[in-house]
Formats: C-alpha cells, sequence, structure tokens
C-alpha cells in the first residue's frame, strides 16, 4: 500500500513537472513582456509563407493572421462615421446580415465645424466601442485631406481647410478609437484633394506647401495622437503612388516623424511589387477589387505583396529586411489590438451612441445668417409651418462611397419636426424639386420611393401656394451623396446647387418674409438668393440623429454654436485651385497621368482669399447665435519673447445677450516682416466658451515659437526669425475683433 501511494506521488510530481513546462506562455503570448520583446518573439517563430500571407489581404478587409501560433486575423472596417455593414468575402455585395446595423454619427465636417475637441474624443470613443463589438482591428479613419477646392467630392468625410484646425480635432478622435483596442487609419496620406482621375493625378506642390498645408493634420495624429495606423493615397506625388512612396513613407512619415505603425493601401492603391517591397508599405489591400482577378481561384496570392514578393526574395533579389518590417508592424499593431487581453468589449447602438450623435451635430450646426432674428421659430407666432424640399425626407446615411451605412434609424428633418412642434403646429410638406430618387448603394436599401413625375413647374408652384398660407417656411436643400454631388469616386460639376433649387428659392422668397433656408451638405455652395433670404442655417450630414438635432437649433432649445471649417466663397473664380487655372491637373501627352499643380502653394482659404483681397460668401470660422458677444482687448503678459519662451495672451469675452450660448474665441498670428512671403494672418489657436446671459470669462491662450514658424524648403526645416509679430483676436477669418503686436528676440 505505501508503495502504491509513493509511485502515485511520484507520477504526480512527474505530472505536474511536465504539464508546468507545457503552458509555459512564449514571449509573443504574454502581454506582461515589452511588447518589442513579443513582437521579436513571434517573428522568430514564423516561416517565410507565413510572413508574406500576413502583409496582404485574404479577402475583401480581412488578412491572415499566424493560426499556427494563434496570431488572430486583422479585420478593417469602412468609417469614418459609422461601422460600413459586412460584405461578402470576396465582394462588394451585402452579406445579408441582421445584426451589422449601426449608429450613423455626423460626417466630419460637423465635427470640425464643432470646433471643440471634445465632441471629436467622444466621437472616437463612441465610433470605436461600436468597431470593437463588431471585432474590428482597425477602423478606416478619419480622414484629414485639406479642402482645397468645394467641388471635391470627399470634402464631407475630411476636417476642412486649416491644417491647425483638422491637427487639434484630429488627436482626440484618434485617442477615442483607440481607448477601444481599435486602431484608428488616418487617410489619405497625402495631398488627395480631388476625386477626378484619382488614381492617375501626379500632385506637383512645393514642399513648403506640403509641410505648412497639407501634412500638419497626418503628423498631429502621428506624434501626438498616436496612431497605429495610416492609409496611402490613390494619387501620385513626385510619380510615384502614394501608397508606396519613398519621400512621404519612408522620408517623412517613418523617418521625420518616427511612425511605428502600419500602412495600409487604400483598396486598389498598390501598383509595383518592387515600390510596394522597398517604399513604405506595410500591408495591401483590394488590388483587385473584386477579389478575385481573372476568375483565379488564388486571387489572393497574386497581389503584388503576395508571390511575386516571395519568388523575388526566393531568387535572391531581395532578402527578408523588408518583410521583417513589415511583419514588424503588423505584429505590432497585433498586441495592441486583438492580442491585447485588456481590450474593452464595445457596445453598438447603444442610447449613448445615440446621444452622442446628436449631441455632435447639435453643435457643428451653424446658423450662418439670420436677419430680423426670423430663428427660433417662435411657437406662439406659427400655427402652420411649411416644410419644402427634397432633402427635408431623403436618408443620406445611405450613399457617398465608402462610408455609406446601414442604420437602426435615421430621423429625417421633417420627422424631427414634426415630432418637436406636435399638438402646438402643424407641419405641411411640398415636394419643390426632384433631386435622387434613387434609394440604394452598395446592397443597402433605404426603402424609400421618392419618385415624382410632375414637372419643375408644377413642383415649385405647389411649394410656393402652400408657402403662401403657412407662417413659416423651411426649405430642405443642399446637396445629396449621389454621384456627382457628396461622393466618393468623382466631384462635383458646379459650385451652385443642382436640381433648379435656385429658382425655387427665389420664388419661396417673395412669398414669405419667414422663410428659412437649411442647406444640407458636406460642401460650400453658392447662393446667388443670400439677400433674399432672412435665415439660412448650414445643417451637413447629421448622422441617425440629424431631424432631432435640426428641430432642437430651428426651435430655439440648442443655441448654435458651429463655425464653419471651411470658406464659402461666392464664385469658384475666388478659390485659388480655380483662379489659377490647374484644377483638376493637365494630362500628360501619350500617358494616362494627369499632373495637377498646386500653383497657390500656401495660399489655400482664407489665406488665398486674404492675399488677394476678395470677400468671402461666409468666411472660415464664420457662425451666429441666438445671443450676442461682446469681445474686449487682448493683452499680453510681455511684449517680447525669446526664441525658447513663450507668450500668454488674454481676452475677456462677455455674453450681452439675454440666453446661455457658447461662442468660439480664434487666435490669428501676423508675421509683419518675414524673408518669405507668408499668409496675412494664420489660425494658432481657438477656444470655445460658455457663458450664461451676462456672463464675462477670460480666455487664455499660449503661443511659442512653434505658433511662429513658417517651413523653409531650401534649409528644409521650421524656421522662427526674429521681429514683430501680431496676436489678431477674431469672430471668425473676417470678424477681426482686437490685435496686440509683439517681438520675437
Amino acid at each position: 500500500m505505501e508503495k502504491q501511494i509513493l509511485l502515485g506521488a511520484l507520477a504526480f510530481v512527474l505530472f505536474a513537472s511536465v504539464s508546468a513546462q507545457s503552458v509555459d506562455t512564449p514571449v509573443y503570448l504574454d502581454d506582461t513582456k515589452p511588447v518589442e520583446l513579443r513582437v521579436e518573439d513571434a517573428l522568430s517563430r514564423m516561416t517565410l509563407e507565413e510572413k508574406i500571407a500576413m502583409i496582404h489581404a485574404q479577402s475583401k478587409f480581412c488578412s491572415p493572421g499566424v493560426s499556427r501560433l494563434g496570431i488572430p486575423e486583422i479585420w478593417c472596417t469602412d468609417g469614418p462615421h459609422g461601422i460600413r455593414p459586412e460584405v461578402l468575402w470576396d465582394e462588394w455585395d451585402q452579406a445579408g446580415w441582421t445584426n451589422d446595423s449601426c449608429v450613423a454619427f455626423p460626417a466630419l465636417t460637423c465635427l470640425a465645424a464643432t470646433w471643440n475637441p471634445d465632441m471629436a474624443l467622444l466621437y472616437g470613443k463612441s465610433i470605436g466601442e461600436e468597431a470593437r463589438y463588431r471585432n474590428k482591428t482597425i477602423l478606416l479613419g478619419p480622414g484629414v485631406n485639406i479642402y482645397r477646392t468645394p467641388l471635391n467630392g470627399r470634402n464631407f468625410e475630411y476636417m476642412g481647410e486649416d491644417p491647425y484646425l483638422s491637427s487639434k480635432m484630429v488627436v482626440p478622435y484618434v485617442q477615442g478609437v483607440q481607448s477601444n483596442g481599435v486602431a484608428a487609419c488616418v487617410k489619405h496620406y497625402a495631398l488627395n484633394n480631388h476625386e477626378v482621375n484619382r488614381h492617375t493625378t501626379n500632385v506637383i506642390v512645393d514642399d513648403r506647401a506640403l509641410y505648412e498645408i497639407y501634412l500638419p493634420a497626418f503628423k498631429a495624429a502621428v506624434q501626438e495622437g498616436h496612431a497605429w495606423s495610416i492609409m496611402g493615397a490613390y494619387n501620385l506625388y513626385k510619380d510615384q503612388h502614394c501608397c508606396h512612396n519613398q519621400y512621404l513613407l519612408n522620408d517623412i512619415l517613418k523617418g521625420e516623424w518616427g511612425f511605428d505603425g502600419v500602412v495600409v493601401s487604400d483598396w486598389g492603391g498598390t501598383h509595383d511589387t518592387d515600390e510596394a517591397i522597398t517604399n513604405g508599405l506595410d500591408l495591401e489591400f483590394g488590388s483587385w477589387t473584386n477579389g478575385l482577378s481573372n476568375g483565379a481561384s488564388n486571387a489572393y496570392d497574386n497581389y503584388y505583396l503576395a508571390k511575386a514578393y516571395l519568388d523575388k526574395i526566393k531568387s535572391g533579389k531581395y532578402t527578408t529586411k523588408e518583410l521583417d518590417e513589415k511583419v514588424r508592424r503588423i505584429l505590432r499593431l497585433s498586441f495592441r489590438t486583438t492580442m491585447n487581453r485588456n481590450r474593452p468589449f464595445g457596445s453598438m447602438g447603444s442610447p449613448e451612441h445615440f446621444d452622442a450623435a446628436r449631441t455632435i451635430a447639435e453643435e457643428g450646426i451653424v446658423l450662418l445668417q439670420n436677419k430680423g432674428n426670423v430663428l427660433p421659430i417662435d411657437l406662439n407666432k406659427a400655427s402652420k409651418i411649411a416644410v419644402i424640399g427634397e432633402n427635408a425626407l431623403k436618408m443620406m446615411t445611405v450613399g457617398g462611397g465608402s462610408s455609406s451605412l446601414k442604420v437602426k434609424h435615421e430621423i429625417s428633418p421633417l420627422d424631427g419636426l414634426k415630432k418637436r412642434v406636435a399638438g402646438k403646429a402643424e407641419v405641411l410638406f411640398a415636394r419643390g424639386y426632384v433631386g435622387d430618387a434613387s434609394g440604394e448603394y452598395n446592397g443597402v436599401v433605404t426603402g424609400q420611393d421618392l419618385s415624382d413625375n410632375r414637372s419643375p413647374e408644377e413642383l415649385i408652384a405647389e411649394a410656393v401656394s402652400l408657402a403662401k398660407e403657412c407662417d413659416y417656411v423651411i426649405f430642405f436643400g443642399g446637396l445629396n451623396k449621389s454621384a456627382g454631388q457628396d461622393c466618393e469616386d468623382a466631384d462635383r460639376a458646379q459650385l451652385g446647387l443642382p436640381y433648379g433649387q435656385d429658382q425655387l428659392i427665389e420664388a419661396l422668397s417673395k412669398v414669405n418674409k419667414n422663410l428659412i433656408v437649411v442647406n444640407i451638405s458636406g460642401n460650400a455652395v453658392a447662393m446667388p438668393w443670400v439677400k433674399s433670404v432672412p435665415s439660412i442655417v448650414q445643417a451637413w450630414f447629421l448622422g441617425s440623429e440629424a431631424g432631432s438635432a435640426i428641430a432642437s437649433v430651428l426651435l430655439g432649445d440648442v443655441n448654435p454654436s458651429g463655425k464653419l471649417p471651411f470658406t464659402f466663397p461666392v464664385c469658384l473664380e475666388d478659390v485659388g485651385a480655380h483662379k489659377l487655372g490647374e484644377y483638376p491637373g493637365v494630362k500628360r501627352e501619350n500617358e494616362n497621368i494627369w499632373d495637377a499643380k498646386y500653383n497657390e502653394g500656401i495660399f489655400v482659404g482664407y489665406r488665398w482669399l486674404d492675399k488677394e483681397n476678395i470677400k468671402p460668401l461666409f468666411a472660415f470660422g464664420h457662425g451666429l447665435s441666438y445671443t450676442q458677444f461682446e469681445y474686449g482687448k487682448v493683452t499680453l503678459d510681455s511684449k517680447a519673447m525669446t526664441q525658447d519662451g513663450k507668450i500668454v495672451l488674454t481676452v475677456p469675452v462677455t455674453n450681452v445677450g439675454k440666453r446661455e450660448g457658447a461662442e468660439i474665441v480664434q487666435l490669428y498670428i501676423c508675421d509683419k516682416k518675414s524673408s518669405l512671403s507668408r499668409p496675412e494672418k494664420e489660425l494658432k489657436g481657438f477656444c470655445k466658451v460658455k457663458l450664461a446671459a451676462g456672463e464675462t470669462k477670460t480666455v487664455s491662450f499660449t503661443i511659442d515659437k512653434s505658433s511662429l514658424s513658417f517651413f523653409d524648403d531650401k534649409q528644409h526645416k521650421w524656421i522662427a526669425e526674429p521681429g514683430k509679430f501680431e496676436a489678431v483676436i477674431a469672430a471668425s477669418a473676417e470678424d477681426i475683433k482686437s490685435k496686440n503686436v509683439f517681438e520675437l528676440k
């Protein structure tokens, strides 16, 4: 008996010892170890074929991990305004899921119009939770390409014309997304500023404009937001496609900025194996957008970074040096996301997300004009309200390109208004115009039947007749997300409104003095009727809670506080990109390449208007309120600053109206004398301050050498030249409130 007990004890000890050895955690699976140690350990265990497989797609939105080692796949999803519905493995057609409906957040133009980094953090955190719940690794967004022309079909996805504003708004968005263990993928890097010939446009721009205008938001996302991935752009720069571009990816992004994340190709943005190997691309997607090019069953093996790369290594043309670096970056991404045991679980379609979408929408709506204080609508004087225009009921979450969504719900402006005034006023609708009656994009169907065979004359006559008998008229028009408007893969044909809306608005203005035009768009539009219409509201594409947010502002439940993130020009000739004649580029002889020279250089947006002394329709930074604000004089804590010092500026702002409101105080800097041509002024600070009626608050800004610097492309560095500067406090780029001069020693 004792012998049996002894043998049993010995067996237990041996079993325990073997078991302990068998469950020893490899370094790469041990999240208590430093990430770089885990990366190197995982890399050392991978075969050549596993490494190659890891750097290109295996489906429409997925790339393989290493199943043998327990390293999971990487799943991407389109953003940046909501989580795209699932599509089939190899095709764009819908997968037919019933649980992939999302919350649509406002377009990024609206987010930028809040001028509130707290809203950007809320946005990123909320959309990141939805991506995490769907178990996505990478959210393909946000977009920060600069608004160079109002014709760009994708402007609605970006954050406006100013690099400083875009930089300050993108950082908290990225941080919010990544707090969920989902990588933000900042796009489209770089110089992707129009959609015409987007795969064949070669951008020609000087380094100064590149560094001062087109790169700052990307740099901020990398160095301040610590973005885990970047998406290359479709276009070319220096005759190399941006998805494998030596200067942009290796020299600047990974070299100067120290980016340690993954460079992802845009879908179909890779064109050459050798350039993809050497010029900074890490992860290739969508090279044949149907996934099964030429009927090949092994289409993904035919990608540029697949078998072609493997063969070049086996032939001795390349070592695994570049391959290992690509895999390191992808492993680093995995350890930050899918292999992080502390990764939150996320949530989708929650009440909190709908609340966030509504709050951001309300803060981003811009009151452009309000003559006679027609707004907010006074329900004591409104028994009948006429709502006119297709955009009052057309769903805007479907369409627009890759940002098209399948939503849990979308509240239309008409429904939002009806719900808000129920029992207090009658809301009557007339179509007014027919734009795009379709309601489908990429297999997502709105279910709306917007067909109407009446003539424009009949529609206008009906609208005018209704307008005559109502106390208020609200026209909902603007653009939509159909091809040729605010939509990917095409630019707008003109600055003016489509579908004969100008004629309709003029007719309405003649029969009702309480006319409110609500422009729904992601772009500036011409307004030849601006003097005839008392109230104009810029409402953007507002997502799931659009109707509720618009009704809140129109009825005064919310005091509008948004300001424009880009200039509304009077006409296209007032835009540098069009005035100087190079948009959208000049076709090369005998080549399918279009050279687009950015002749305006650094003078984009309000910088161009200042330089040419052109008055805008509505200025960058413009936005009104239902209250009024009064600015005091800006004061400086010092009249001089050393190269390594700082100056603090303060300005008192008072709400002199009768209700609470929020004002966005803007700081511009003017260099009084420079060795290089500089803009008249440049945004270098802003602060959104909430004030009760009669309340005064002091707003402070701190400026340092970086606020005064320009990029000297001959020396290839940022320079702050000694001399006099002017601090300009403003309510918009043309509404200057106070100035003060100081000197850089």
